[in-house]
């Protein structure tokens, strides 16, 4: 049992991170033709730009809710008055307002892909594989909401943060840290390393590019020279 969890919690980051940055750099270098978006909007808009707009307010909130969460020290929020077990309150609460507002959009989107014809011929599998495999984490993450409301003491909170940055300073024995945390949370914790495993080979490589180059960006060439 040690064993899979050292696999998955100690070793399989350093996988699906090394796939995510190396992937990433090779597909942009190689491929620079693939590197966008691929926006549906024009073979379907009804409800699609208030269904987009709540899926990427919502999850961009939620990675950053997630980022400042899990990396941010003990001693930092404490210096600022927060307790452990407060700051395991907002994270819910939080966590909650933009999950929700999440899950609204995912599921609009979800059902466009998956049931307007004209949407769904133009699809491939990659399209369907990352936006399925997005919403399942979305749903786990809601889920853990209520795991979370049954031990507020924020101790499984620590373990979990503890993970996350003994993986990002290159800790030995990270997993340790995740033994005696529910399943839920491993669970999430893998659907979301598979996200980062599988990315450079779906659409979602054009976060890169928002932040990067969106205001400032040129004109794409949306087909090949003959």
């Amino acid at each position: 049992m040690n064993y899979m969890n050292d696999l998955l919690f100690g070793v399989y980051p350093y996988l699906a991170g090394t796939i995510f940055l190396l992937g990433s750099w090779i597909r942009f270098d190689k491929d620079q033709y693939s590197w966008k978006a691929g926006s549906s909007q024009m073979l379907s808009s009804k409800g699609f730009r208030k269904a987009n707009t709540q899926f990427h307010v919502g999850i961009l909130l939620l990675f950053v809710g997630h980022l400042f969460g899990l990396l941010t020290p003990p001693s930092v929020y404490h210096a600022f008055g927060l307790t452990t077990e407060i700051k395991q309150l907002i994270a819910m609460v939080m966590g909650g307002i933009f999950g929700i507002i999440c899950f609204l959009g995912m599921t609009a989107l979800v059902k466009r892909r998956l049931t307007d014809p004209r949407v769904k011929a133009t699809s491939n599998r990659s399209d369907v594989f990352i936006l399925l495999l997005i919403y399942v984490q979305l749903i786990l993450g809601l889920l853990s909401i209520f795991v979370s409301g049954a031990h507020m003491d924020g101790q499984q909170m620590l373990l979990l943060a503890e993970w996350a940055q003994q993986i990002v300073t290159f800790h030995g024995g990270a997993a340790d840290a995740l033994l005696n945390v529910n399943w839920l949370y491993k669970l999430h914790i893998f659907v979301g390393l598979t996200m980062f495993l599988t990315f450079p080979f779906t659409r979602l490589v054009h976060v890169w590019s928002a932040p990067i180059w969106y205001f400032g960006r040129n004109f794409q060439v949306v087909r090949k020279r003959s």
